[in-house]
């Protein structure tokens, strides 16, 4: 039977190369000539720190961060973004995760959405941080793609291992 898997993965090679052309980008930046700005990204835990001067620069950084993903494909719905908070310096720091995987609220949701659609003989199944969707038809696969495509969910998705 066909099958494919929902899933939300991040590619860490191209977050890191978005990271350091907004290091570039801030470096000849006008407004942050005499700024002490710091961007850093833990691939482990993936997690990208901020810390700059105040908040207009933080939220320059995060529209470059976002514009910078969008260029290199990386979906900017992998950002969290929380607050920030002051330094010891007097700047203003931030911590930026980046999420990957569909967490079991999100993953109950799909499956709502796909026994919705009420097409007959498909099977949408949660395993560990993805979901399973099983069919008689590559056509109802297709239609579930589609389905979970237009709707306004708060994670990427992707779509891996099709098998006929």
């Amino acid at each position: 039977m066909p099958s494919f898997d929902i899933v939300n993965q991040v590619d860490m090679q191209e977050i890191d190369n978005a990271v350091n052309n907004v290091v570039k980008e801030v470096a000849t930046r006008y407004d942050f000539r005499g700024v002490t700005t710091e961007i850093t990204l833990n691939k482990k835990d993936k997690n990208i720190h901020v810390v700059t001067g105040d908040e207009m620069k933080i939220k320059a950084i995060r529209e470059m961060l976002i514009s910078h993903f969008v260029r290199r494909k990386v979906d900017p719905k992998c950002l969290q973004f929380k607050d920030f908070e002051p330094t010891s310096m007097g700047q203003l720091k931030q911590d930026i995760a980046i999420e990957e995987g569909i967490s079991k609220e999100t993953a109950q949701k799909i499956v709502k959405l796909i026994k919705d659609m009420k097409l007959k003989k498909i099977q949408p199944a949660i395993q560990d941080d993805q979901v399973r969707v099983t069919a008689k038809q590559i056509d109802d696969l297709q239609a579930v793609i589609q389905m979970l495509n237009e709707q306004e969910l708060d994670v990427a998705l992707q779509y891996v291992n099709m098998k006929r």
